[in-house]
C-alpha cells in the first residue's frame, strides 16, 4: 500500500495526477493486494509514515550551472563574510528588486469596517485602473528601506534607486556597498555591473542564481507589504496606491530590525544534494 502510494499514478497507465484514498483503494482492490480495506484504514497507515499522496507542493529545481558558488557568495554575505573574511564596519549589504504588477482596483461598493459578530465585508466586484510597480532596497543588516513608485519598471527608474541610495551617508563614502539583485532585466548580467559600477566606484553588484528569489530579502518585506497594506485592494489610482505603500514603508522603517536568516552554506548544501543536478536530461529538456 505505502509503495503505491509513492508511485505517480500515471506509471500504473492510470488517468489520474495523484492519488486520493479512494483511488488507493480501488486500486488495491482491484489489483488484489487486499480483500476489503477502508478509507480510514488507508489514511491511517499512510499518515504513521507522513504519506499524503493526494496532496502537491510546487517546485521548481535549480537549473542554474553556477547554483551553488552564487548561492553561496549571498549567503556568507548575510552572515557579513565575502571571499573568505569578515567585513569590515563601513562595508553593507542591500537587497533589491521589483515589486511588479500591483494591480489598482476600486471595489464598487465601500469596504465594511468589522463589527460585533461581523467581520470586515469587501465587495467582490470591482474596476480597474491599470496596474502599477514598486522597486524598493533594504539595508540587509542596518534594516533601512528605501523605495518608489512607479508606473513601469525600468533600467532608469531602478538606476535612479541606486542614485538615491548610494548619494546618502554611510553608502556615500562606505569602503564598498553591495547590492543583491535576481536577473531581472533592468539588473541582468554584466553590462548592469559595468553599468552601476561605471558610476559608483564603491558599488559591488552581485546576482543570485536562476530562480532563487527565496533568497533575497527584500521579498520577505515584499509579503509583509502585501499582508498588511495591499489586502485588500481599494485605491482609486496610482497616487492613491504609491500613497498607501510609502506610508507603509515610512511606518514598517520605525519597528524594523534585521531578519533573523538562518539558512546557511550547510543548508545549501543539503538542498542541492536532495535535487536534481543541471546535466539532469529531464532538466536539460526544461531548460
Amino acid at each position: 500500500m505505502k509503495a503505491l502510494a509513492c508511485e505517480l499514478p500515471s506509471t500504473l497507465g492510470l488517468p489520474l495526477s495523484r492519488f486520493s484514498r479512494s483511488e488507493l483503494r480501488r486500486q488495491v482492490l482491484a489489483a488484489g493486494i487486499v480483500a476489503d480495506i477502508s478509507g480510514t484504514t488507508i489514511w491511517r497507515w499512510l499518515h504513521a509514515d507522513a504519506l499524503r499522496p493526494w496532496s502537491r507542493r510546487s517546485w521548481i529545481f535549480p537549473r542554474d550551472p553556477e547554483f551553488g558558488p552564487k548561492a553561496e557568495r549571498v549567503l556568507d554575505l548575510y552572515h557579513r563574510q565575502w571571499n573568505g573574511r569578515a567585513l569590515c564596519g563601513d562595508e553593507f549589504v542591500i537587497s533589491a528588486d521589483e515589486k511588479t504588477q500591483i494591480p489598482i482596483r476600486t471595489r464598487r461598493h465601500p469596504i465594511t469596517p468589522p463589527g460585533p459578530g461581523r467581520s470586515m465585508r469587501v465587495e467582490h466586484e470591482y474596476r480597474r485602473h491599470g496596474v502599477c510597480a514598486y522597486i524598493a532596497a533594504w539595508d540587509v543588516h542596518r534594516a533601512r528601506l528605501f523605495g518608489d513608485v512607479v508606473a513601469k519598471i525600468s533600467i532608469v527608474a531602478f538606476d535612479a534607486l541606486v542614485a538615491q541610495v548610494m548619494a546618502r551617508e554611510p553608502y556615500r563614502s562606505a569602503e564598498r556597498v553591495f547590492w543583491i539583485v535576481d536577473g531581472g532585466t533592468i539588473h541582468r548580467g554584466q553590462r548592469a555591473a559595468d553599468r552601476l559600477q561605471a558610476r559608483f566606484d564603491n558599488l559591488t553588484l552581485v546576482h543570485l542564481p536562476t530562480h532563487a528569489s527565496w533568497m533575497n530579502q527584500i521579498e520577505i518585506y515584499f509579503s509583509i507589504l502585501q499582508r498588511k497594506a495591499l489586502t485588500p485592494a481599494h485605491f482609486s489610482s496610482q497616487d492613491a496606491v504609491a500613497e498607501r505603500i510609502l506610508d507603509f514603508q515610512q511606518h514598517y522603517q520605525q519597528i524594523a530590525s534585521p531578519f533573523e536568516w538562518k539558512f546557511t552554506r550547510c543548508d545549501l548544501n543539503r538542498l542541492l544534494a536532495r535535487s536534481p543536478t543541471p546535466a539532469h536530461p529531464s532538466l536539460r529538456e526544461a531548460a
